[in-house]
């Protein structure tokens, strides 16, 4: 949405989703700056570390959430499949 493509409600809600349990796993955003052009530029490059204390499957499903091509994101069915899950 901050690219300003087309809004494709399920692949844009799976995103949210992936920051929602983010945030709930580790205890703060993904992507934060307090400089918003920055932030911004963070999101569309999707520029996020995954601490080191996530097992490799929360990983795996996070880094599948947060993808920023929404071809490659995960759909709800490999969510569905997905050993974290």
């Amino acid at each position: 949405m901050i690219a300003g493509k087309r809004y494709n409600g399920l692949e844009v809600d799976i995103w949210s989703s992936g920051v929602t349990l983010y945030a709930m796993l580790c205890g703060y955003l993904p992507f934060e700056d307090p400089n918003t052009a920055i932030l911004y530029k963070k999101i569309l490059k999707g520029d996020f570390e995954i601490p080191e204390f996530l097992s490799s499957k929360a990983e795996a499903f996070l880094k599948g959430l947060l993808c920023i091509d929404p071809k490659n994101r995960l759909t709800l069915e490999k969510i569905k499949k997905s050993p974290w899950y």
